[in-house]
């Protein structure tokens, strides 16, 4: 191939495949020709349900500013109400965190934010709903990229805790 470009991976997918590959993960991340950056791309790209999408949602509690990362089916909505006495202690609060917010804290764009690789730990719950699934995929960095894992690997993985955060 003459002439082709190669292009390399964008560097949070690198840290995600990185991660992945030290923790002996059998599926490394994929790259995408469309962007996933919804759970519902993500499902339409990967042809799976879209409860099988491990979708990452990013809450910034107050007045810590600390990154509180809900990791949730995709076909669930959080329910703040249920995340708030998990991750809060009496006087603090949590807020929806914005695209700057979400960047500086993990080091991922919303759209690409992996369940695991953050610069910064954040405090982490796994919705109960995706153990409805064998098989679930999370963003893996970037957009466009994505990785299989099971939610057994995600609990195990992360370290997170288990808990009913949805809205039924």
């Amino acid at each position: 191939m003459r002439g082709a470009q190669v292009k390399p991976l964008p560097e949070g997918v690198c840290r995600v495949a990185a991660v992945l590959q030290a923790l002996g993960a059998e599926h490394a991340p994929v790259l995408l020709d469309e962007a996933a950056r919804t759970a519902q791309q993500a499902a339409d790209a990967l042809d799976v349900a879209l409860g099988q999408i491990a979708k990452s949602i990013v809450f910034r509690r107050q007045p810590d500013d600390a990154a509180v990362l809900v990791i949730t089916s995709g076909d669930r909505r959080v329910d703040e109400a249920k995340v708030a006495p998990l991750v809060c202690a009496p006087g603090q609060s949590l807020a929806r965190a914005d695209a700057a917010f979400v960047k500086t804290a993990t080091g991922f764009s919303i759209g690409g934010v992996a369940p695991l690789a953050h610069t910064r730990a954040p405090v982490t719950l796994i919705d109960a709903e995706l153990w409805r699934f064998d098989v679930i995929w999370a963003a893996a960095g970037h957009p466009h990229a994505v990785f299989r894992l099971t939610p057994a690997q995600l609990r195990a993985w992360t370290g997170a805790p288990v808990a009913d955060v949805t809205v039924r």
